[in-house]
């Protein structure tokens, strides 16, 4: 079973640009032009914690959370911990802890650390990873085949899982495309998602959002979906798909600003 992936932040809104206006009449001296609104900044990410029902193959099988805390200067952690309490998630291995620690300079995002601990019967996995952007370079260690911990070359905006899921909730507006290039776990990987141009009513528990989708387009068969609020700074959704059926499900219980 993939790992799910965490999405946190604040969503802003959508600004249009207004149409330019076309003169009717002949000779008249040229109207100034509207200047075309700017789309405003993203809300500053902000720490909180969220608590998630989890479902696992349509199931109600435990819960998660997810933590966003600032530490020193410009340095933040961003966690999520997945737990399985009933029947055989458990057993299967959804049991993760992740987290990562990045910088946050002005809403640009980069990873300086990575975790992923899984736990189950039959399994149990530990890998850590280190981005050293001196040397433009990350390594990870642990339960990995001997390919994935090889030195791997790093650009200008590489991300780890975690804060891709970040990124999106910073970036997603109605109809937009948005690019991301996954670093962790030893490998990299193109990542691309669609927002849908309209938004939809989402319910959990016994309120609605109107909540944009965001969909993960080049995953395969492996399908993320994940829908966001504006003014909610976290996911009121996340799906994750294989093979056209649903497995991982967590939805959204309740959030608090630390």
């Amino acid at each position: 079973m993939k790992s799910p992936l965490a999405l946190l932040a604040l969503l802003a809104p959508v600004v249009l640009s207004p149409l330019a206006a076309h003169a009717q009449s002949a000779p008249a001296p040229a109207a100034a032009s509207a200047p075309a609104e700017t789309p405003p900044a993203p809300p500053a990410l902000e720490p909180f914690k969220a608590t998630y029902e989890a479902f696992y193959k349509g199931k109600q099988a435990g819960s998660a959370n997810m933590d966003v805390v600032q530490g020193q200067g410009r340095q933040w952690r961003m966690d999520l911990a997945v737990r399985g309490e009933r029947g055989f998630a458990g057993i299967l291995g959804m049991n993760l802890e992740q987290s990562t620690v990045f910088e946050n300079d002005d809403g640009h995002y980069r990873p300086l650390s990575q975790s992923t601990v899984r736990k189950g019967l039959f399994l149990g996995k530990k890998v850590t990873g280190a981005y050293d952007w001196s040397a433009h370079v990350a390594r990870w260690s642990g339960d990995l085949k001997k390919d994935r911990t090889q030195p791997v070359p790093l650009q200008d905006g590489d991300l780890s899982a975690l804060l891709i899921n970040l990124a999106i909730m910073r970036d997603a507006r109605p109809g937009r495309t948005m690019h991301y290039r996954f670093v962790d776990g030893g490998r990299t990987r193109e990542h691309v998602y669609q927002v849908a141009e309209q938004t939809e009513i989402v319910p959990v528990g016994d309120l609605s959002y109107d909540a944009m989708r965001v969909s993960r387009t080049n995953g395969g068969k492996n399908e993320t979906i994940l829908w966001v609020a504006n003014g909610v700074p976290t996911p009121i959704r996340i799906l994750q798909r294989e093979d056209g059926e649903d497995r991982v499900d967590l939805r959204l219980v309740e959030y608090t600003g630390n």
